[in-house]
């Protein structure tokens, strides 16, 4: 009789891999070809504002009425100028630097203040909840650009506190969002475990509520910066954006729009395009986003 044990061949067969649930998710976002192309239109923008003036310099501070309303190529402006001689192409970047800056940190801001805001809403409950909100409902019937042009006549707009302003009423939707949320999670047992352990209301709120609540966040935080966006382009174009030699793309479309009839279509597209484009791309992230942090999708 053999000494030699036989070893099953199930044994010795490469067991198969299993994706991370990270890796699965990336894979998700990047099968999403819509945020995907948001992702390289806003990496785009970023080199395009950001890095642009440093190879390509022009003077965006100092009127120059000798080289005013040059079409597209003349004289080596290359979308032309505008009526009081500055480099369309160089006022292009200037301005989305304002606009993606206020866009995203009004964004960051109102994310910040609805979230906690919402989970305090949510996770108190009771009469607070019911105050709370009705606040938030009152808010949301005041329109958001009604607000900001009142703001805009009585003080100087600048960037600082048009990202003050704009964050302060855009906080409104997210704050429903993660009540919504944070209901849902307060009866988790992760959560009255430490409730029943003597831990505080608001260690349990900025330790477990609010972390649990991070996809709603992120993903609502996207398009909080796309609505920004468009709060500055609206007030911009009324007139009440920020001061001259400050720009942005909304304020660009006010100065090109009484030269539309002179057939000066250099000074409306560019920055017009610039906006839609800067818009869809965040909400095509912001879609991709929502599937990266589907729970259900992480099953598969």
């Amino acid at each position: 009789m053999s000494d030699v044990t036989a070893t099953p061949a199930a044994a010795s067969a490469p067991q198969p891999r299993t994706a991370k649930p990270g890796r699965r998710a990336l894979a998700r976002f990047t099968s999403n070809r819509l945020a995907v192309f948001g992702l390289i239109v806003l990496v785009f923008f970023l080199l395009f504002c950001f890095l642009g003036p440093l190879f390509y310099q022009t003077d965006q501070v100092h009127t120059n009425l000798a080289e005013a309303s040059l079409r597209p190529g003349e004289r080596g402006h290359l979308l032309g100028t505008d009526d009081v001689g500055y480099d369309v192409l160089g006022r292009l970047m200037i301005a989305g630097q304002t606009s993606i800056i206020i866009g995203l940190a009004a964004g960051v801001l109102a994310t910040l203040i609805g979230s906690f805001w919402g989970a305090i809403a949510g996770y108190v409950g009771g009469w607070v909840d019911s105050v709370m909100m009705r606040i938030v409902d009152a808010g949301i019937a005041i329109p958001a650009t009604f607000l900001l042009l009142i703001i805009s006549t009585i003080a100087r707009p600048s960037v600082p506190l048009m990202i003050v302003v704009i964050g302060l009423v855009s906080w409104l939707v997210p704050a429903r969002l993660v009540r919504a949320e944070s209901i849902s999670l307060k009866s988790r047992e992760y959560v009255l475990a430490i409730r029943a352990m003597g831990g505080t209301h608001s260690r349990a709120i900025t330790r477990h509520i609010i972390p649990n609540s991070v996809g709603t966040i992120i993903v609502n935080a996207t398009f909080q910066v796309a609505d920004a966006i468009l709060l500055v382009a609206y007030i911009s174009f009324l007139g009440m954006g920020v001061q001259k030699p400050a720009t942005d793309w909304g304020a660009m479309l006010t100065s090109g729009i009484s030269y539309t009839y002179a057939g000066a279509w250099w000074l409306i597209l560019p920055a017009g395009f610039c906006i839609v484009l800067i818009v869809v791309a965040f909400n095509c992230i912001g879609d991709g986003l929502r599937d990266y942090f589907d729970v259900k999708g992480r099953l598969k």
